[in-house]
């Protein structure tokens, strides 16, 4: 990144100026042209199926297909690397010959799009296969009053639970079809979701299932458990939401005084940015914040 900028920089202001003050064929040529260099940079460099770049392309890749697939979400892990790759090549593009604002960061944001986005739907959906659990638990428990088989009462709480957790209880009974026991079926689901709620719930249907006893009383007994654990969290969730906001108010006010005296007082902080002393000033204040909100994060985090 560092080496590749200033050839950037040189390229924009020897080329951009002349494409931008042109006639307007040659300098929608001009932009063309630039455009397949890029493009045509970035398929010499994956075009190989051995080096740095094409090793990261598909580790890449196949990250974002395993958290589609985890989703249950349509489209491919390619199409979604080839649209960002798209779009940071025209982004490039406009910054190399329009010296557009930041470029650097369009393209950031451009990367860590699909990242961010597929983790808070993972976040969503663990949160309502959570709030879910206790439902699925006492719909089981009904089944298994008029079926002794645990793998046909699974079976025939489908139509009645509700999505996202129906997703998984019916590829649960998809892999007990295909030939995967019971228990290995309900510890692929509770590693394909990685909520340590539902870690407990088929527990309870494992260990209930092994000793033996009054299983669907065992199931209405960890409904109820979860659903006072789910209500608990709520409280305390109220109690320290002032809290939490008074951390965001404090920790967004350091921001808020810089921008302040910069626009306020041009030079106020011109001392800091002139000496070594200064750097090093910054470097500490700057670790000493995100240290006190992550402490703070810490401090306000419910954790049952």
């Amino acid at each position: 990144m560092s080496a590749s900028r200033p050839l950037l920089e040189a390229v924009t202001e020897t080329v951009g100026p002349w494409i931008r003050s042109g006639l307007g064929p040659l300098r929608w040529g001009g932009t063309a042209l630039v455009v397949f260099a890029l493009l045509l940079a970035t398929w010499s460099l994956l075009a190989k199926k051995s080096g740095f770049f094409p090793r990261n392309w598909e580790r890449y890749v196949a990250t974002l297909d395993r958290r589609l697939r985890a989703l249950y979400m349509q489209g491919s892990g390619r199409d979604i690397a080839h649209t960002q790759l798209a779009i940071s090549v025209g982004i490039l593009t406009a910054w190399v010959l329009f010296a557009i604002p930041f470029g650097w960061v369009a393209i950031a944001l451009v990367a860590i799009a699909p990242v961010f986005y597929l983790e808070s739907a993972r976040r969503t959906r663990l949160a309502e296969i959570e709030d879910q659990l206790d439902t699925m638990l006492v719909a089981l428990s009904n089944a298994l009053k008029s079926t002794p088989s645990i793998g046909a009462a699974f079976v025939s709480i489908i139509p009645v639970v509700p999505n996202p957790i129906r997703q998984e209880v019916e590829l649960a009974t998809k892999e007990m079809k295909v030939g995967a026991s019971l228990d290995q079926a309900l510890i692929q689901m509770a590693a394909r979701v990685g909520s340590r709620q539902l870690d407990s719930a088929l527990s309870s249907v494992l260990i209930g299932r092994q000793v033996g006893g009054n299983l669907p009383r065992v199931l209405e007994t960890t409904a109820s458990t979860l659903r006072e654990m789910k209500r608990l969290d709520g409280l305390i969730r109220t109690k320290t939401a002032e809290g939490r906001m008074q951390m965001w108010v404090i920790g967004a006010l350091p921001a808020v005084f810089i921008t302040f005296f910069s626009y306020a007082f041009p030079g106020y902080f011109n001392p800091l940015t002139e000496s070594t002393f200064g750097y090093v000033l910054i470097v500490a204040m700057s670790s000493a914040w995100v240290g006190s909100l992550i402490w703070a994060r810490h401090v306000l985090a419910v954790d049952f």
